[in-house]
């Protein structure tokens, strides 16, 4: 109707009860989508993390990680449950339960579960998790569930055996001193301008940000001498930046911050299962003892920044330790890996696994698997989703439900953090008044990648229109 007119028709503004009308249809509708794909799902798994919205209601949001016999993957939010009350493992569980129940998710399917590792949801007595494996328990004794805490989280509190505390704090008090004062941050600005710098300013620093000491403490390096001269003649003067053994200090954290940021970039891509994941981890940890290594002997090769900071090999010394210690720390953490790490190696790579360390159900299957060159030849040209669902069940039947527990796992709850970051977007001080129900709509709508049925939706309209 009207073809000639469609610019026009797509200018006209809608008013806000129909907005409020669509959003609630496509969330309706994307959930009905979830709700019916959940119903073909051999295992699945769920990423929890909780949080309060700018009215301190406690959002717990559940994403949920299905896959079919085929080895099709549907990855989306389950729900967001509001909690107006406690957030104790009870009440969380009851909300786990909830969900679940909605979109007709059995227990017993249930594979893992990945946490941020708050003591509410991994509390041994009363967390969530324990309430949880007690009731898979009550459905199948023999049956555990994998609990594994984000892995890009226990990245993030590895730095903190580096001690580099005198570095952080006198870069936070150097840069607070530019940025909290108005008058000196344009006059910084201008300067950096003036003089052609790639920064064209320098960031606060967040604790909560990731990637945020790291950049910090670079542009801090790159800046050095404007900031300065900058603070001479403002009569601030910086001591630091005059000490050869803190320069060469604050070179040091440049460099670990930038190789640890460089790994946190990689665990954030999305797709990634959880193998590949711990894979990146153990890759850093071998880089730690080369450089560490390398270190005692005076090489900086892959440490530039400390190495243009021309440090004296006495002082070099000190940071082989430094370097030690944090991959001992990043052995200590990752445990809940660890546990698995034979499983993920027999899925990730099944023709190099040592068959004694397969479980036991699944060795004689490994042995036809690995006997048979046109598996071996399919399993390098295809992809690991393509390879599992090509192996017929009647042949290897063990090996696929393995394949699935292990492939269906979140390794991070980076996802759930993504989603936070929409839902403070959208319900800020300036829209607070939004409700439960329609942030969790627009939330699904945001990071879901299924399409909705818009033929569907105008289908089912008893009306043309509504009175507004």
């Amino acid at each position: 109707m009207c073809p000639e007119k469609k610019d026009a028709f797509e200018n006209i503004s809608l008013s806000r009860r129909t907005v409020t009308r669509r959003v609630e249809d496509i969330g309706g509708n994307l959930e009905l989508q979830l709700k019916n794909r959940a119903a073909d799902f051999d295992c699945f798994s769920l990423a929890l993390d909780e949080s309060c919205d700018v009215r301190d209601t406690a959002q717990l949001l559940i994403f949920l990680r299905g896959m079919t016999a085929d080895f099709q993957v549907t990855e989306e939010l389950a729900s967001m449950q509001s909690m107006k009350g406690t957030t104790t493992g009870n009440d969380l569980f009851k909300e786990v339960n909830e969900c679940l129940d909605k979109l007709g998710l059995k227990w017993e399917n249930l594979a893992g579960v990945t946490t941020d590792g708050c003591p509410n949801l991994t509390g041994k007595n009363v967390g969530l998790l324990k309430r949880m494996q007690d009731k898979v328990t009550e459905l199948n004794p023999v049956q555990k569930l994998t609990f594994l805490h984000c892995i890009i989280h226990q990245e993030v509190l590895c730095k903190t055996v580096l001690k580099m505390n005198h570095v952080v704090d006198a870069v936070t008090k150097t840069v607070n001193f530019i940025r909290a004062r108005a008058l000196n941050h344009r006059q910084f600005v201008a300067l950096l301008e003036e003089n052609e710098m790639e920064h064209g300013d320098i960031s606060y620093h967040c604790p909560v940000r990731w990637l945020s000491l790291g950049k910090v403490l670079k542009s801090v390096w790159d800046l050095r001498e404007q900031i300065q001269d900058f603070c001479v003649k403002k009569g601030h003067d910086i001591p630091e930046l005059s000490d050869e053994d803190w320069v060469a200090d604050l070179g040091f954290a440049v460099d670990v911050t930038a190789l640890m940021n460089e790994l946190n970039v990689k665990l954030q891509c999305k797709g990634l299962f959880v193998h590949e994941m711990y894979s990146a981890v153990k890759a850093f940890m071998r880089k730690l003892q080369l450089i560490s290594s390398q270190v005692k002997d005076n090489l900086l090769t892959h440490l530039p920044t400390l190495k243009e900071a021309t440090p004296s090999a006495d002082h070099i010394h000190k940071y082989s330790p430094m370097l030690e210690a944090l991959h001992a720390e990043f052995s200590r953490r990752f445990q809940d890996f660890k546990t698995i790490e034979n499983e993920m190696h027999m899925v990730s790579s099944p023709f190099n696994c040592n068959v004694d360390n397969a479980p036991s159900d699944v060795q004689m299957e490994l042995i036809d698997l690995q006997s048979d060159t046109l598996l071996a030849e399919h399993f390098r040209s295809a992809s690991l989703l393509d390879f599992y669902a090509s192996l017929k069940e009647e042949n290897f039947p063990h090996l696929r439900r393995h394949a699935q527990r292990i492939l269906v796992l979140f390794g991070s709850t980076y996802v759930c953090e993504q989603t936070f970051s929409v839902m403070k977007f959208n319900k800020s001080k300036h829209r607070s008044s939004i409700t439960d129900d329609h942030l969790s709509a627009v939330l699904r709508i945001a990071t879901s990648d299924m399409q909705p049925d818009f033929s569907a939706l105008v289908q089912a309209q008893n009306r043309l229109d509504y009175s507004h």
